[in-house]
């Protein structure tokens, strides 16, 4: 019987394809072999998971549900639209989900802190949640724009016990986040383990988040074929590093039938600098640690990203997302900064749901697709987050429509 993707993905190296590995400095590879070799005994450990399980519905509230968005496919016309809710887990974010997971391995390893990025701080948020849970030190590295962005969120980690840390060198966002948390991780490897936020990084991080992920995309194959008796034929989520994506990915990769489409923002325009396209627009390179699609200035370092979601301005991209879409099993949508906001508004006033910004680029992407395959098809959208983070910093800059739509 042949393995699955997932049980055959990566490689032993940490490898999709050409993409992914390990490049990290001497001082750091014993941490991460000691996080390879913990991992790969917890993940099969019965213990291990029962407690996962515990939390995931005694504390996190799993399952989350499968909402059908009925005034949202009536208003767009065409296929149906229907949200996996990740809205709806603890701390409003699908984040939760491996940080509580990355936080029970912190304390099998006997560390005393964990260290983290965040951009929109979601993760950031999840991270110091499940450090207060379980009674551990939290550090958290944010860009000082996205400080400024995100205040709700950063006023909810300092409330949580978290020390928060600004990044303010270069654009001061989530790239410069990771670069301040890989620094201060270097000389604390000992005694914290870096938590990192997406499917990013060395391995076995990548392979690490995406499994702990992976329950998204379980639960929704599982709920969609009680609601509507079939897959679905598009399963949408946005992609920055890609965590949210990877994880309902993982419940269809191997449905050959149902289409993965991550989406990528495209900001407001074509040019260096106003996206954060990774896959459409970037080229293989090595950042933090992995090799993937990345955009590189004209020196072939890191350029400058953008988006209106500060979750999703990475000037890189998870490796197997890379790899899944040079094979083919997915594809790439776009969503710029208006029609971000244009799906932020229409899922709040249409069905009474206010999105993070982030999920707005995939009910956008969704929006449109509906129109263009027909009444007889079906989508489902990871709605990987809620947007109280954003309703302060969209109310300023994007008045409030004064009619529902």
């Amino acid at each position: 019987m042949s393995k699955s993707y997932l049980e055959s993905h990566p490689d032993e190296n940490g490898y999709f394809g050409k993409y992914g590995g390990a490049f990290i400095p001497p001082p750091l590879v014993e941490p991460f072999a000691e996080i390879t070799k913990e991992y790969q005994k917890l993940k099969n450990d019965p213990e291990f998971i029962a407690e996962l399980k515990y939390v995931r519905k005694h504390y996190q509230g799993r399952p989350t549900p499968i909402s059908y968005a009925k005034n949202l496919t009536n208003h767009c016309g065409g296929a149906k639209i229907f949200l996996k809710r990740e809205d709806l887990n603890h701390s409003g974010a699908h984040k939760l989900n491996h940080c509580m997971a990355e936080v029970i391995l912190a304390k099998k390893l006997g560390k005393t802190k964990v260290i983290a990025e965040t951009g929109a701080g979601q993760h950031g948020v999840a991270l110091a949640t499940a450090a207060a849970y379980f009674g551990l030190e939290c550090e958290i590295h944010m860009g000082e724009v996205d400080i400024k962005k995100e205040h709700p969120n950063v006023v909810r980690m300092k409330i949580l016990g978290a020390n928060v840390i600004p990044a303010t060198h270069g654009l001061k966002t989530l790239k410069e986040a990771v670069d301040s948390a890989f620094e201060s991780y270097v000389p604390q490897a000992d005694t914290a383990l870096f938590c990192i936020g997406s499917v990013v990084g060395p391995h076995p991080f990548p392979m690490m988040v995406r499994d702990f992920q992976s329950v998204v995309g379980f639960e929704s194959k599982e709920q969609f074929l009680e609601m509507e008796d079939k897959l679905p034929d598009a399963v949408i989520a946005c992609v920055g590093g890609g965590s949210n994506a990877m994880g309902i990915f993982s419940g269809f990769i191997d449905d050959e039938d149902v289409a993965l489409i991550g989406v990528e923002p495209m900001g407001r325009g074509v040019n260096l600098g106003e996206h954060a396209a990774s896959l459409t627009y970037g080229e293989e390179g090595v950042m933090h640690g992995f090799n993937s699609k990345m955009l590189k200035d004209a020196d072939g370092e890191p350029a400058p990203v953008y988006s209106i979601g500060s979750g999703i301005d990475y000037p890189s991209v998870g490796p197997e997302h890379a790899y899944l879409n040079e094979i083919g099993r997915s594809k790439v949508g776009l969503c710029t900064d208006e029609e971000a906001v244009d799906a932020f508004y229409k899922l709040s006033q249409l069905e009474g749901i206010i999105p993070a910004l982030e999920s707005a680029h995939a009910v956008a992407y969704a929006m449109k697709l509906a129109r263009e395959i027909g009444p007889d098809k079906t989508i489902l959208v990871n709605l990987s987050g809620r947007g109280d983070k954003d309703i302060d910093f969209v109310v300023e800059n994007h008045p409030i429509p004064n009619a529902k739509f």
